[in-house]
């Protein structure tokens, strides 16, 4: 028994989400990035089609504002959200070549 809780020292409780190594912890945040900028994605896209008003509607006043800074932030969200895909691949690249390989 005293072998078991040695081994098992290092784990670390996030979110509900038992992480053991620190390859654990790196895929663990890349999920968590990913699933929040994914959402804030879709907000500043929906909001920006559905919601604000387009073209000539919006000529002044708040609703242009809004309609540039969340264009704005929706580009910058998307930029955020390939280099996260990215190192999503990077981190399960073995995994990818292994089952590619079969």
């Amino acid at each position: 028994m005293d072998g078991f809780i040695r081994s098992h020292e290092r784990m670390l409780f996030l979110g509900g989400v038992l992480v053991t190594s620190n390859r654990s912890l790196k895929l663990w945040m890349v999920n968590v990035v990913s699933f929040f900028l994914l959402v804030l994605l879709s907000v500043t896209g929906l909001m920006n089609w559905l919601v604000l008003p387009k073209g000539y509607e919006a000529r002044k006043g708040f609703a242009l504002t809004a309609r540039h800074f969340l264009v704005d932030v929706h580009e910058w969200a998307g930029l955020a959200f390939m280099v996260i895909i990215g190192i999503h691949i990077v981190l399960h690249w073995s995994y990818i070549r292994h089952n590619l390989g079969k």
